[in-house]
């Protein structure tokens, strides 16, 4: 540690314009993970809501809409079918209305209509589906969800493909930088090292003070940007929670593993901040091994 204080003495601005880059690099891919991990968690979330629900008139009897859902089940195009009867409605409807007694009087079982909540096998059935019941006889109203699905859909193919450029382009400029700034460091050691090669010593130990130091510096800027990031989400979180409210809570998947988005907890950030900081010491390692093993081969 002290050995790498002692260089960053040597140079501090080419240090202080390495950790800029780092920070930078690091703090917007922080805010992409987030902003991706939000966007996939609402998605899962859709995914396990109603994609088609239908409400029918109060009057339609009860073996009508049954026959509806047999046939539906028949196309072998529906995952699961919910059916939720007038008296279901009315606890549902008291359930949300429970600290407005007024709204409670003025309404019975009688009147809140019966309905299915369909779960398609595929997004690409949905507007089947939705056509077909809408021809169907005492159907007062069909809710299908497709256009908020497939807007985010768009939205986060948009902005994963965005990452992708941008994040290129940093990670490049992010290492030229680093590899540039080490060079640097390197020639004002260079009698230095030309002494430690003469009397046999290894690539790794002349490469090993600057890697170490990139390795604190990846650290470091990880550590900063990470903490401001949070900074925001904690004042932005009685907005999020306004926002988000009634969503108990938004899971993302990644292969088998399943990391709770919101609300936020200890876990998420936790992987959060561990991605961010294997992100940054890899950059600044790599910045470093480049610079270095050019200056040995010449």
């Amino acid at each position: 540690m002290k050995e790498i204080l002692i260089s960053i003495r040597r140079a501090p601005y080419q240090t202080f314009a390495a950790f800029l880059v780092l920070f930078f690099t690091l703090f917007l891919s922080v805010v992409f993970f987030v902003s991706l991990s939000f966007l996939y968690g609402t998605l899962g979330y859709l995914e396990t809501r109603p994609q088609v629900t239908v409400y029918f008139q109060t009057k339609i009897p009860e073996k009508d809409i049954f026959q509806i859902r047999n046939e539906l089940i028949s196309s072998d195009k529906v995952l699961s079918i919910k059916y939720v009867s007038k008296n279901e409605a009315y606890t549902i409807y008291k359930n949300l209305n429970k600290d407005n007694p007024l709204l409670l009087e003025m309404v019975s079982a009688d009147i809140l209509p019966p309905s299915l909540e369909i779960y398609a096998k595929k997004p690409l059935f949905l507007p089947e589906i939705a056509e077909y019941l809408k021809k169907q006889s005492n159907v007062d109203e069909v809710q299908f969800q497709k256009d908020i699905v497939d807007q985010l859909l768009t939205l986060t193919g948009i902005l994963r493909k965005t990452t992708i450029v941008f994040f290129g382009f940093l990670l490049l400029m992010s290492i030229v930088v680093l590899t540039t700034t080490t060079l640097f460091k390197i020639a004002l050691k260079k009698d230095e090292i030309e002494l430690l090669q003469l009397i046999g010593a290894s690539g790794w130990y002349i490469k090993k003070p600057f890697i170490m130091e990139s390795i604190f510096l990846g650290f470091l800027a990880s550590t900063t940007s990470f903490f401001i990031i949070m900074l925001v989400i904690l004042y932005l979180n009685p907005f999020l929670t306004s926002y988000l409210k009634g969503i108990q809570s938004l899971t993302l998947n990644i292969m088998s593993f399943q990391i709770s988005v919101w609300p936020l907890n200890i876990k998420f950030l936790a992987i959060t901040y561990a991605v961010s900081s294997i992100f940054g010491i890899i950059i600044a390692m790599a910045g470093s091994f480049l610079a270095t093993q050019k200056y040995l081969k010449h």
